[in-house]
């Protein structure tokens, strides 16, 4: 529990956690701000709570790249790969972009697919097949790439890659590493390794995913041939691609990440990348881009590809200009996101039984099993975080060989741990980024593995995670939610990892007219005296929210969630996500 009072007295919601409002000094700090600014209370929360002076608040609702944007010197190794990639296009020599399956890796490749074709041939793009060839080079597509091209650039993987990277070299070609997963104690014999979370790095935007790296990449590269007198590529109409990989890849919304994804989307919102206007209009986006969009709708079409499809279909999408060719490609991802939501949920179901038989109160919960997608692995590791508060691991195993993904809560390094594992002999291959990672490990070691792997976490005080906490920013009346407000609460924005979007309580509601709607949600109107807010409570239709909404008969009861535009039917009015509940008195 909290040292602080449960927000509303909630302290067991209907979905299990402690309503927690926002601490005194953040109370305070908003208060003076509001009164500073003449900013709506419920804003200046939000920037009290992500720590905005009253002399940073205009910065802070537009954040600009000429502000934000670092040197890109600043990175180890960004001057060796800068001079390395000059030195491998005034020979012309042949590029190749080795990526990873998931949407950062596809728009890292597509970042780096656009600059070298506006300034000359355009270069090759292998991604491995997730299950053929796992995550990261492999020794013989990197020595089969080696054979054709002079350059390989090593995209969202390659820091812990030492043996293909040797591979590639020993065959004749230079290694670029630009990634942003953890790195382990020694490099690979690379020519350069730009990655933010490298050990040894004394930057501080270890929060970039790595399309972020390699813009500040291209960037290095524009200032290079601008100084040799070289023609550029513009990077700024690429920023698309930037904003959709940092959302996606869970990166904070913090620093540079927030000025990349605020001008990522009005880039998109300009509809000039095929590949993306075709994804939009098939996942029935109807007005312009926001963050949630990009996490939800667009970058889980993108990763079901790499996921039960075929690995190079985002990148692909990503990179066409074709409009027929990525409207083809934009249906391929729409069915197999389809197909992997029918398998996410066999798998959920059994991790779920398992997990709960084993017992949840330790340090890491887990779980595996023959059969199970690895494309779908990590996604239900991150359903099972959320229901149990804890680690979560879960592994599919095939032919003698588990390959898990785990994600962790907050303040538990789960990569680092990963990492002990793998140095110690228990994995096979294991890396990642604090709150996300993967495994390789022989079937006969997962409980031994496992075992380790929660005495680590448990030192890091993953076990004393106790209740779910739901923070909640303010309170508000139905009254008061209207566009309006959510505009202004969106200058506050872009929302995601780091920067969450403001939730907000609505004490003692009625609810009329509750209902099952589409698969399984629950579309309700909440009455407040005489105002009426409209509801839906996404994926609740089989649990005690959907049970408390439509048989609440008349008690008034507490409601938490997001609140967002609702265009339907060409009139504007506010509209409430419903995340949890609790009855009132």
């Amino acid at each position: 529990m909290g040292a602080r009072p449960a927000f509303l007295g909630v302290e067991t919601s209907l979905s299990g956690r402690r309503w927690v409002g926002p601490s005194d000094q953040d109370s305070r700090h908003a208060a003076a701000l509001s009164q500073q600014t003449s900013l709506p209370q419920a804003v200046a929360l939000i920037l009290a709570r992500a720590g905005v002076e009253a002399s940073g608040v205009e910065s802070y609702l537009a954040p600009t790249l000429r502000a934000l944007m670092p040197d890109p010197s600043t990175l180890k190794d960004m001057d060796q790969a800068t001079a390395i990639m000059m030195d491998h296009l005034a020979a012309g020599d042949r590029i190749a972009i080795f990526g990873d399956y998931d949407v950062d890796g596809a728009a890292s490749c597509a970042l780096l697919h656009g600059w070298l074709s506006a300034i000359g041939p355009a270069p090759t793009i292998y991604i491995p097949d997730r299950i053929d060839e796992g995550y990261g080079p492999n020794e013989e597509a990197m020595v089969a790439l080696a054979q054709d091209h002079g350059l390989i650039i090593c995209v969202d993987c390659g820091t812990l890659s030492h043996g293909p990277i040797a591979a590639a070299r020993k065959a004749g070609a230079q290694v670029i590493v630009l990634d942003h997963h953890q790195g382990a104690e020694t490099l690979p014999d690379a020519g350069a390794v730009v990655n933010p979370n490298r050990q040894d790095e004394v930057s501080d935007h270890g929060y970039l995913c790595a399309a972020g790296v390699v813009f500040l990449f291209l960037a290095s590269l524009n200032r290079a041939r601008r100084a040799a007198g070289r023609p550029e590529a513009p990077v700024l109409p690429m920023l698309d691609l930037v904003a959709l990989a940092t959302v996606a890849d869970v990166a904070p919304l913090l620093g540079l990440n927030r000025a990349l994804v605020r001008q990522g989307l009005t880039v998109m919102a300009q509809r000039a990348r095929p590949g993306l206007v075709a994804l939009s209009d098939i996942a029935g986006l109807s007005s312009a881009p926001a963050a949630y969009h990009l996490g939800f709708l667009l970058g889980p079409r993108i990763n079901a590809g790499g996921r039960v499809g075929r690995a190079d279909l985002g990148a692909r999408l990503l990179t066409t200009k074709d409009r027929d060719e990525a409207e083809a490609l934009a249906a391929q991802l729409d069915e197999l996101n389809t197909a992997r939501r029918a398998i996410e949920a066999q798998v959920q179901a059994a991790a779920t039984t398992q997990v709960e038989a084993r017992g949840t109160d330790g340090a890491l919960i887990w779980a595996a099993a023959p059969g199970w997608h690895p494309g779908v692995v990590g996604i239900v590791a991150a359903r099972l975080k959320e229901a149990f508060n804890r680690p979560a691991v879960v592994i599919g195993v095939e032919d003698g060989l588990g390959k898990g993904s785990g994600r962790s809560i907050a303040g538990v390094d789960l990569g680092a741990a990963i990492a002990t594992c793998t140095a110690e002999g228990l994995l096979a291959k294991g890396g990642g980024h604090k709150m996300a990672a993967g495994l390789t490990v022989q079937a006969d070691q997962i409980e031994p593995a496992m075992t380790r792997l929660e005495a680590l976490l448990a030192r890091q005080g993953a076990g004393a995670a106790g209740l779910a906490e739901l923070h909640v920013d303010a309170l508000l009346t139905a009254a008061a939610a209207t566009p309006e407000l959510i505009e202004t609460l969106d200058a506050a924005g872009p929302f995601g990892a780091g920067a969450p979007q403001p939730r907000f309580a609505f004490a003692g509601l009625r609810v009329k007219n509750a209902r099952r709607v589409g698969e399984n949600h629950i579309s309700a109107t909440l009455a407040d005296g005489g105002a009426r807010l409209s509801a839906i409570a996404f994926r609740a239709a089989d649990g005690p929210l959907a049970a408390a909404l439509q048989h609440s008969d008349g008690h008034p009861v507490h409601v938490a969630g997001r609140l967002e535009v609702d265009d339907w039917g060409g009139r504007r009015k506010a509209k409430l996500r419903i995340e949890d509940a609790a009855f009132g008195d």
